[in-house]
């Protein structure tokens, strides 16, 4: 053979290297009598990924793909035309209006409800074929009794799908499987990724007839997990359980913060009942005290620590106005309907100090102050301010 042939198939055997990790297969291909034979179908990096997720939820069955809609887009397959979908009114922005899309083209019954009332969840339509919610919501961190909802859902319907973003949870946190949910999904692209340098998506179910039209919608449809990215997840789940707890104790303090802040009118931290939600860390919503909403630009701006960057759950800090971001895509009347305005504050707390958490925040409050006293002519002065402001005290 010439030397060009020799070169393009010469390779080391590499069947005793015994790597200390999982490397890197940058394949697209494999020989035709590998499990995996074809990347689209599956990948030693993607399943790696998926078994690390599964084992962490205790869910018995795990499919990557490539975003975290693309796991709500794989859910939303197992629907049919004319069927009934129950979703919660707090929701994702983006989330919310895939919803819409989607069931104006398939001729969806498509209920939004509050599902943090019992009320709403005890008068779900007869014949709801799905359900799904995230709890903690986005916004205002509410929570949604996820055995309660499965309860009332196979009670109108035993085939009914309860489905659960656990995102905000974290498979540490929060297991929906065990509390009655069908299916439970993940932006791996937040918590799982906490880098802010990959995208990802994870759907897990405990039903193997699921995970069969999951993984054919998968395949079908392309939104396949690429290896790297999956390599790139399996290195940062290797820290995940060190970086939530830091998370965790550094929000608890920056909530006990924010709540002795004049210029904080309430702050938004979710129900942790041990049961459900085990623990919680790094997102908290708040608002601005009214005359400060207006300058909240000045308040962004003035932060050194806090990025303004579309991600969280990283390991620096990042702050966003919910109104103008995750859900700009909504209108201002669905903008109204769940509550939301342009006051509403997210902090997503990263691994920094928390001392320098709090004194950048401290300097931000100061300016913004500062620019509502300049706006206002000078009139009005800080302790008057204090005393006036409410005590920002919210739900633990």
């Amino acid at each position: 053979m010439r030397p060009t042939t020799r070169a393009l198939h010469s390779s080391i055997d590499d069947r005793d290297a015994a790597p200390s990790v999982l490397p890197l297969y940058q394949n697209s291909a494999f020989q035709a009598h590998s499990p995996y034979f074809y990347t689209r179908k599956n990948n030693p990096n993607v399943a790696s990924f998926e078994q690390v997720v599964a084992t962490l939820e205790g869910a018995r069955h795990a499919v990557a793909v490539s975003t975290g809609m693309a796991a709500i887009s794989s859910v939303l397959t197992l629907l049919a035309p004319g069927d009934t979908v129950v979703l919660n009114q707090l929701v994702y922005g983006c989330s919310f209006k895939l919803f819409q899309r989607v069931a104006k083209r398939l001729g969806l019954d498509l209920r939004i409800v509050s599902l943090s009332s019992k009320q709403q969840i005890e008068k779900l339509p007869p014949k709801t074929r799905m359900v799904f919610f995230e709890t903690p919501t986005n916004p205002f961190l509410r929570t949604v009794d996820v055995g309660a909802v499965a309860r009332q859902a196979k009670a109108t319907n035993p085939e009914a799908l309860v489905v659960v973003d656990n995102t905000w949870a974290t498979p540490l946190y929060q297991h929906p499987l065990e509390l009655g949910a069908d299916i439970s999904l993940h932006s791996a692209t937040k918590y799982l990724s906490g880098h802010s340098d990959v995208m990802g998506g994870i759907v897990l179910t405990d039903r193997a007839d699921l995970e069969e039209e999951l993984r054919a919608s998968r395949f079908y449809y392309g939104a396949v997990m690429d290896p790297h990215s999956a390599w790139l997840l399996c290195r940062s789940m290797q820290t995940f359980g060190i970086r939530m707890e830091a998370h965790h104790q550094t929000t608890l303090r920056m909530v006990e913060f924010l709540r002795k802040r004049p210029e904080v009118r309430h702050v938004y931290y979710p129900e942790v009942d041990g049961h459900q939600l085990k623990r919680y860390g790094t997102l908290v919503f708040f608002d601005l005290r009214e005359d400060l909403v207006e300058h909240y630009p000045t308040f962004a701006k003035s932060l050194e620590l806090f990025s303004t960057g579309t991600g969280m759950a990283a390991v620096t800090s990042m702050v966003a106005q919910p109104y103008s971001g995750s859900h700009a895509s909504m209108t201002p009347e669905e903008k109204a309907e769940m509550g939301l305005g342009p006051g509403l504050v997210r902090l997503s707390f990263g691994l920094e100090d928390p001392e320098d958490l709090k004194a950048d925040l401290a300097r931000a409050f100061e300016v913004v102050e500062q620019a509502r006293a300049a706006a206002a002519g000078g009139g009005g002065s800080r302790l008057g301010n204090r005393s006036a402001a409410p005590d920002g005290k919210g739900p633990m």
